[in-house]
This record gives C-alpha cells, sequence and structure tokens, in this order.
C-alpha cells in the first residue's frame, strides 16, 4: 500500500496553504494523525467559524500532540501567513496582537502550526471587551461526582435562565464537565459577570449539597462548581467544535437538550471528532441559535437581580 504524502499543498479560500508533517501521530492512543487532526476541521470549519469569527482567539500549542510540549499561546506565532487576520487588542497592559479565525484558511493555518485547541472570549473585537454577546456557564464537576450531576444541575440553570428571558445552550466541554452559553443582546462586562455570579451563588444557595459558585478546589469534592469567571473579558473558554489537548482526542460538541436529560454515564456524551464530524453531517450545528441576532436576549434589569435573595 502506497504512503501517504507527508506533506500537500492546498488551495483554501484564495490562499495557499503548504500542510506539513500529515502523517505524524499526535494521538498514539488512538494512533491520530495530524493529517486526521486536519480532516477533522475541515469537516466541522463552518460550524466552528460562526463561534469564533470576529473573536480574538488564544490557543494550546501542542506540535507534537497531548505527550509533547503543551502551552497556552495568545500572541500569533512565527509562520503564520500574512492574510490570516490579526486584530490589535488593548488591555491594562497595553495593545497586543490577537488571531481572529474568520475563515476555513485561516483555521488550518493554526492548526497546521500545532494550534489544535481554540479559545475565545465571550465578546467580538468590533464590539470590544466591554460589549459581551454571550453568556457561558462551566460546569465543572469534583471529586466524586462526573459529569451526569452537571446535567442535572444544567437543567435547573437553564430553568432559571428561562425565567428570565434567557435560552441556554448545552455543549460538553471535552474534558469533565459541560458549558452552558446563552446569547446576549451586548452587555458590559461587569453586568454580564455580575449577573453569572448571581445566579452561581443562587444555585448555591438553593443546593448546597450538590452545588459550589466558590474557585477553591477544597470546596469542590462531592459537588459542581459552577464557574461563572469566564464572563470576564481577560477570560476565554474552549471553543465549541475544538479539538481538546488531551490523551484522546476529544471535542467541545454541542448536544441537545433531550441528550443532556438522557445522559446515565459519562460516555453518553463523550464524542470522538469523527462522531463530531458525523452528527454535524447529519444534523446541522444544533448550537446556531448562539450565533444568531434574532436569539440574543438583554440582562433582566440589575434592579431585578438584587431581588433574587
Amino acid at each position: 500500500m502506497p504512503v501517504a504524502p507527508d506533506r500537500q499543498a492546498l488551495d483554501v479560500d484564495g490562499h495557499r496553504l503548504i500542510l506539513t508533517h500529515l502523517n505524524k501521530v499526535l494521538f498514539p492512543r488512538t494512533g491520530t494523525t495530524k493529517a486526521a487532526v486536519l480532516h477533522y476541521f475541515v469537516q466541522v470549519a463552518p460550524e466552528m467559524l460562526d463561534h469564533c469569527a470576529g473573536r480574538p482567539a488564544s490557543f494550546v500549542r501542542a506540535p507534537d500532540g497531548p505527550d509533547g510540549q503543551t502551552w497556552y499561546a495568545k500572541n500569533p506565532p512565527p509562520g503564520l501567513p500574512d492574510w490570516v487576520t490579526v486584530t490589535q487588542v488593548a488591555s491594562r497592559e497595553g495593545s497586543a496582537p490577537y488571531v481572529v479565525i474568520d475563515s476555513t484558511a485561516s483555521l488550518l493555518a493554526m492548526v497546521n502550526l500545532g494550534a489544535y485547541e481554540i479559545h475565545v472570549p465571550q465578546w467580538t473585537a468590533a464590539g470590544g471587551p466591554n460589549a459581551h454577546d454571550r453568556l457561558v456557564f462551566d460546569l465543572d464537576p469534583g471529586e466524586g461526582v462526573d459529569l451526569v450531576l452537571c446535567c442535572r444541575i444544567a437543567g435547573d440553570l437553564r430553568q432559571l435562565l428561562a425565567e428570565d428571558g434567557l435560552r441556554a445552550h448545552p455543549v460538553v466541554s471535552g474534558s469533565k464537565g459541560l458549558h452552558l452559553y446563552v446569547p446576549l443582546r451586548p452587555a458590559a462586562e461587569r453586568r454580564a459577570s455580575d449577573y453569572a455570579k448571581a445566579l452561581a451563588v443562587r444555585m448555591q444557595r438553593e443546593r448546597p449539597d450538590l452545588v459550589t459558585a466558590v474557585m477553591a478546589r477544597a470546596a469542590r469534592p462531592g459537588k459542581v462548581f459552577i464557574d461563572w469567571s469566564q464572563n470576564a473579558s481577560a477570560k476565554t473558554t474552549a471553543a465549541p467544535y475544538t479539538l481538546r489537548v488531551r490523551p484522546r482526542p476529544a471535542v467541545t460538541a454541542p448536544v441537545t437538550w433531550d441528550e443532556v436529560t438522557a445522559c446515565e454515564h459519562p460516555d453518553d456524551l463523550r464524542f470522538t471528532p469523527e462522531q463530531v464530524a458525523e452528527r454535524v453531517t447529519e444534523q446541522g450545528d444544533v448550537l446556531a441559535d448562539l450565533a444568531d441576532p434574532a436569539a440574543a436576549a438583554d440582562l433582566p434589569d440589575p434592579v431585578r437581580d438584587r431581588r433574587r435573595g
């Protein structure tokens, strides 16, 4: 059987990419090669771009896979093609350049450079860090509990959000827990963050045996930690459909509420890249409403927030 080429030229979105080290095995436990990783991102690119485009991206880079050197990167890497969109983001430390994943070509360019995990904030470069257009809650199971309890807590959190006119969308994190996203009409960072924290604290107050809103790891055993802090402008979350750099390849995968409700074992909502690509082919993007401006809602009035308890 002929050996597949280790290097290939590809024309994408009018740009020419030279893809390299295609036969490198990145995940030895499954034999997953760099070519397979690139193929996965090609398959889900249209859906993934809806949730990444316009947002300054950060990356987990792992050119040799999870068993090699791994680091979190914010600045554009050496070797990045000059046609990839880069935006300047202001911070207290000054202005810094960030890559924007706004096309299949730019996505593949970063993956080709070993950026296999993509993270984005809850705001766009156009709106700025004080105009959050979505909320995110990261439900993280502590020692002794798992994704099944996260799904139960997610259903309760969904109900509280619905009472405020907000619609939550579940996404399996690709690690141990579950993300809940809520599309918003742009809101100030402080307001979005305060609302998310207030809701997490309310959940902790109502279910102290199962929920904590406290960052300290000592508070987490036997409970689900509702991480509200990722709504700070400086924080990012693993983007929907991104690969996760884990011993076995996993994906941050959008799921339906029916699947969340029916979950009886963590494996029920654990997907390989191949399975996620197949789900997208069969179902489309079940997270499409998150990127639809018509689905966005206003945060409730701050006075009402204070009356919660």
